[in-house]
């Protein structure tokens, strides 16, 4: 069967009909041709996608197969071959379900054996099956009787009488691989005619076991009779009364019942009756005035019905994901009471809450919706992670958070290069909360109210004094900085006491399934299981293409994994198209230390000076102390062979925003007044392997169309560019974030340059990062354009040059470095 996954003709010969089929969003009935084998080797030989290569690779063993004489069972080196390609089969060249089963896929290897046959010419036309009968049930006597399938269906018996010797030489070939694998059929063999063979007991609880199963590796299924009925087996949770406290209870060392259900035709059974199925000899029992199959697994769990107890979030997880493990095998899992109540209010898409007061900002309603759903997990005792694309604004919904709780201190571990951006958009979205910095130098956690701000490698050094606080909320911003479980960073995190946890990240996952594990085990342990557990459970089928694993995962992890995107329906139209913001950045000791250096010296010389000597030298200053902010290697004009990681705390900011950026598969323009700046840029880029291009003013105007022209196709995700030399004329609609790493201090120069991104044929919204240096003289000049001073309106009009009418005592106020306590 052709079929295409978007659910289009897959055109080509055949007969059109249609196929069900499992994909990950569920099951579907899609557009398809059938081709007779024969047929389809030859297009098999040409299919370009993952499914048809497969199948060709199988023809080629088909084939050889063939050429080797095959006849019978595998070889044992050939067995193993086999089995490992039908492990490598991907999911859409099996994706029909099992019958009554619609989310899950047929067994590789039996497909795989079928389809050699067929090319190996063995019982092309010709497939063997058992069919049950019982002889007297109340003795426990059965006959297997063998079915030919071919153009009709017909018992062997009739087959013999035919006189089709070369179709009863094939059904004895499937025969005699079917008794070496299940023995009570080899008096099948020796029969002049192999039409039944007597069954007694004990073969019955072998086909009710794993000997079906093996038989059905073969090609060869077992029919049973239409009056004997099947038992279903499912766990339950046995929950218990509800809680006073369910935070209490989740973060307590309390543990729930997990018990076997087994049911008959969709009824559950009683005490009574699974007493009489754990105390029955047969494996045939009257139950219900019905004859019922007790299949070996069903008698033990019938005797033993109680099951390892789960601890709360265990138990939670299991119920949410509607299975839970037993034995290495899925078993579905249900519950009642508050349990299930539980379930169904976590499982819900969050409605928006309640604007907090005191907080000065409008939130979007997906920003009320995530405020409410972090209000849920965390009222609960338990954590998530908001892991919303960059720019749609998970600080302002955890201040809002904050606000909303009103319950104690909130802790926020980030990045050093983040500090500053926290501690701003506290201050403006949520006036009068105290917000404290404990990080460098000073630090104190006296009379804690508020935010508290510090960083991942504060904590790591000295995570004594954070991990005696109780903290109401903590937070891990940027959270795929503890994606390794085993670093140190990570352990100390998990030091930190909070009534909640929150992981703030736009990349939940960088490569692995591993690295989510990671961030939700710190959010809310246990959830996952071990690593070790989640691999074998979670990951390795999922990303080996397992659709019905991946929903599972989704229906556990959808309660505690918020993840928005721009492009997600009833996002874009509620975003601005163009977000502006100031990103404050720490100088780093170096540069802190050469700044006050060369604002020492070289105001000595302004002071020393008048008229043009003296303009000169404030711009000689000025220009300095933006090479200091920018990098101490711009500053100190160090050649190829110059450090540059660590060393500048907006070079820090910028790998973050590019990690998140590049990762979300954005695309940046980053501006820079200076040349030399930009080359250490690409640079410090090549070094960490991101793919960059660089233009400035002597660049060749062809040279300048082919840059373009690469950016915008998409040859590259990081574009470097000279402020005055790309300023204007240029169209670079393919970028959706633009960084402006050191200032113009004119903002109409900065207007022309954003306007490369932000101009008729962009589509998506457009976000805008101002690097600012905290403290100095940047910082300074960015609160005048911002509050539109008098000396802000000068600036607007006169750039630099306006600053060298300051008097000395006014210079030296502006570029004096202020370090934050």
């Amino acid at each position: 069967m052709f079929w295409r996954p978007d659910g289009t003709d897959p055109a080509g010969p055949g007969q059109l009909g249609s196929l069900d089929v499992v994909l990950p969003d569920g099951p579907r009935t899609v557009p398809a041709r059938r081709v007779p084998i024969a047929d389809a080797l030859e297009l098999l030989t040409h299919g370009t996608d993952a499914s048809a290569a497969f199948w060709s690779l199988a023809v080629q063993a088909g084939t050889r197969l063939a050429e080797a004489g095959w006849t019978g069972p595998l070889e044992p080196e050939e067995e193993q071959w086999l089995r490992r390609l039908a492990d490598a089969m991907p999911p859409h060249a099996h994706a029909t379900p099992l019958p009554g089963d619609p989310a899950r896929l047929p067994e590789p290897f039996p497909l795989l054996l079928r389809f050699l046959r067929d090319v190996a010419g063995l019982a092309a036309a010709t497939r063997v099956s058992l069919r049950l009968e019982p002889d007297d049930l109340e003795d426990g006597r059965f006959r297997a009787v063998v079915q030919v399938h071919g153009d009709t269906l017909v018992d062997a018996e009739q087959l013999w009488r035919s006189g089709a010797e070369a179709t009863r030489h094939e059904v004895l070939l499937v025969l005699r691989r079917c008794a070496q694998v299940w023995p009570p059929l080899a008096p099948l063999l020796a029969a002049p005619v192999p039409a039944e063979v007597g069954l007694r007991d004990d073969d019955i609880r072998e086909l009710l076991g794993d000997a079906a199963a093996r038989l059905a590796e073969l090609g060869v299924a077992v029919h049973w009779p239409a009056e004997l009925a099947g038992l279903t087996a499912r766990a339950v949770v046995r929950p218990g009364a509800a809680p006073d406290d369910v935070a209490g209870f989740f973060g307590g060392g309390r543990s729930l019942e997990l018990d076997w259900q087994l049911a008959l035709g969709g009824a559950q059974l009683s005490g009574a009756e699974l007493d009489v199925l754990a105390e029955a000899r047969r494996p045939v029992v009257r139950l219900r005035d019905r004859w019922v199959l007790l299949d070996p697994a069903s008698a033990a769990r019938a005797r033993e019905r109680a099951l390892k107890p789960l601890t709360p979030v265990d138990a939670l997880a299991a119920v949410l994901a509607g299975t839970t493990e037993v034995d290495g095998a899925e078993v579905e899992i249900v519950t009642d009471g508050w349990l299930a109540s539980l379930r169904t209010r976590l499982a819900e898409l969050p409605a928006p809450a309640p604007q907090p007061a005191g907080l000065t900002a409008t939130l979007r309603d997906y920003q009320l919706r995530g405020l409410h759903w972090l209000d849920t997990v965390t009222s609960l005792g338990l954590g998530g992670c908001l892991a919303d694309d960059m720019g749609l604004g998970k600080t302002l919904t955890l201040i809002a958070l904050h606000l909303h709780r009103g319950a104690g201190p909130t802790l926020v571990v980030c990045p050093a290069s983040l500090l500053g951006t926290w501690e701003a958009e506290i201050r403006r979205f949520a006036p009068g909360t105290a917000v404290r910095r404990f990080h460098g130098g000073a630090r104190s956690l006296d009379d804690l109210d508020g935010f508290v701000l510090t960083t991942y490698g504060t904590l790591r050094a000295d995570p004594a004094p954070l991990a005696a606080v109780a903290w109401d909320v903590v937070v891990a911003d940027e959270a795929q900085h503890v994606k390794n479980h085993r670093s140190g960073t990570a352990k100390a995190l998990r030091t930190l006491k909070g009534a909640a946890r929150v992981a703030l990240t736009g990349t939940p996952v960088e490569n692995t399934l591993s690295e989510l594990w990671a961030i939700l085990d710190w959010t809310t342990p246990g959830l996952l299981g071990t690593l070790t557990e989640f691999r074998a459970r979670w990951a390795k089928p999922v990303e080996a293409g397992d659709p019905a694993a991946a929903e599972r995962l989704a229906r556990l992890l959808r309660p505690f994994l918020l993840r928005r995107r721009k492009s997600d329906p009833g996002i874009a139209p509620e975003l601005p198209a163009k977000t502006e913001t100031d990103r404050p950045v720490a100088l780093t000791t170096e540069q802190a230390a050469l700044y006050e250096a060369a604002v020492r010296e070289l105001l000595a010389e302004v002071e020393a000076s008048d008229g043009m000597a003296r303009r000169g030298r404030i711009v000689k200053l000025l220009t300095a102390l933006k090479q200091i902010c920018n990098h101490p290697a711009h500053y100190l004009a160090e050649g190829d062979d110059a450090v540059l990681a660590g060393r500048s705390g907006k070079l820090d900011l910028l790998d973050e925003l590019l990690d998140t950026i590049l990762t979300e598969d954005g695309a940046v323009l980053v501006f820079t007044q200076y040349v030399v700046m930009a080359r250490l840029l690409q640079r410090h880029l090549d070094s960490r392997g991101i793919p960059s291009q660089f233009l400035h003013g002597g660049t060749p105007v062809a040279k300048r169309e082919e840059l373009v022209r690469r950016f915008q196709d998409g040859a590259v995700p990081v574009f470097l560019l000279s402020l005055k030399a790309a300023g204007t004329g240029l169209t670079l609609t393919r970028a959706d974030h633009v960084v402006h790493y050191d200032r113009w201090w004119n903002p109409a120069v900065e207007d022309q340059a954003t306007d490369r991104a932000y101009r008729i044929g962009q589509t998506r919204p457009v976000q805008v990062h101002r690097l600012v240096a905290e403290g100095t003289v940047e910082d300074r000049i960015a609160a005048l354009l911002r509050e539109k001073r008098a000396l802000a309106d000068a600036v607007l009009t006169g750039g630099e040059a306006a600053l060298t009418e300051l008097t000395d005592t006014e210079l030296a106020e502006l570029v004096a470095l202020r370090r934050h306590p």
